[in-house]
């Protein structure tokens, strides 16, 4: 129950995260080492700011079992609610994208118990759909007393930094949560909750607003996802079974491309978690070390999407890029570490990857001879 709700928490979290791609693109591309255009930077910087709204938003339209344009809209109206009144009280928007999170849930938990809601004759007209933008409001009223009241007591300090031990338990938590769908939750407290920097907050926003100290909770992420599942994915091609390269080849070949430029690696990752779950753990570990190790050597750098090479070659000149030379020679590092850690393991433990069916030891295909 509890693993069920957490999952579509997680994906409720994908929809919003989507625009970042859109916002990245405007706001780097119109900065002065790159084009120099201030209406594109202005644009990309409006999808930043707007960033709590945007995922009181998403996260409702996700969470919420067919959800519809009601769904929108009365997240929008909580979340305008919430975020006036904690401001009132508070006299600051600290509570930013995880206050846009709050409100999206409830909002989402809200539609799911009122949509088809009943009224009496004489208030007919607010039943159903129209009652859920209205309950909505007052429980952004009530949310916002909460979290106003809250932050007007306690003065929040920035998001603790861990330094490259920390750096590398989130990416051991990463990739661990990943085949559950639940990598999101983590990522989103660490993307946007992370660190503060002239009122922005999180290693997205920071190192895209210029913070000379943001990017290294993400700059390990690019040896793995460009270069070293790609090499996983030539030993899984060079392990099948002969009368299955061609085909595998093919697949992973797609695979490896997708990763190394765009940085999505479900492809592979999912090639080989169920049919190995040691290979998969040794995948988190090498995650985890990438970041460690380019954490604590202060490299940095960030992406809008994922870490491939499209977000390497949007960023790599930006001022609060650290360490590039270093990102991209581990990054070979771990094209032969993987490559040669899953060419050895596969077929020394008789993996079923695909392209490769498991043989029955010795013992029981005698057994089933006799």
């Amino acid at each position: 129950m509890i693993n069920a709700v957490l999952q579509r928490v997680g994906r409720s979290l994908m929809m919003p995260v989507s625009v970042l791609p859109a916002a990245v693109l405007m706001l780097r591309l119109g900065q002065p080492d790159l084009l120099d255009v201030p209406v594109l930077r202005s644009a990309g910087r409006a999808l930043f700011d707007a960033l709590p709204l945007l995922f009181a938003v998403g996260v409702a339209i996700g969470f919420a079992r067919k959800a519809d344009g009601t769904t929108a809209l009365a997240a929008l109206v909580g979340y305008l609610v919430f975020d006036r009144v904690a401001f009132d009280l508070a006299g600051t928007h600290h509570a930013g994208v995880f206050g846009g999170m709050a409100m999206g849930l409830v909002t989402g938990l809200l539609y799911e118990r009122f949509h088809a809601i009943e009224l009496p004759s004489w208030l007919a007209f607010f039943g159903g759909r129209r009652f859920v933008p209205l309950v909505s409001a007052f429980a952004g009223l009530l949310l916002g007393l909460a979290v106003g009241t809250l932050l007007s007591q306690v003065t929040l300090g920035a998001w603790p930094d861990f330094g490259w031990a920390g750096a590398g338990l989130y990416g051991l938590v990463n990739r661990a949560l990943l085949p559950f769908g639940l990598h999101h939750i983590p990522n989103s407290l660490v993307w946007f909750g992370s660190g503060s920097f002239e009122g922005t907050h999180g290693e997205i926003p920071r190192y895209f607003a210029g913070d000379p100290h943001a990017g290294g909770y993400l700059a390990g992420f690019f040896p793995v996802l460009m270069f070293g599942l790609p090499g996983a994915a030539l030993a899984i091609w060079r392990t099948a079974e002969p009368e299955q390269r061609a085909r595998i080849g093919t697949l992973m070949a797609g695979a490896a491309v997708t990763s190394f430029v765009t940085g999505v690696s479900e492809p592979i990752e999912f090639a080989f978690v169920f049919a190995s779950p040691l290979l998969y753990s040794v995948h988190a570990v090498l995650t985890a070390t990438s970041m460690a190790l380019l954490n604590a050597a202060g490299a940095q750098l960030g992406f809008g999407f994922s870490a491939g090479l499209i977000d390497m070659l949007l960023n790599g000149s930006k001022s609060n890029t650290r360490q590039l030379p270093l990102i991209i020679g581990l990054g070979v590092v771990y094209f032969f570490l993987y490559y040669g850690l899953f060419r050895y393991l596969i077929p020394r433990l008789d993996l079923p990857t695909p392209g490769r069916a498991a043989r029955k030891p010795a013992a029981e295909v005698s057994n089933e001879a006799s």
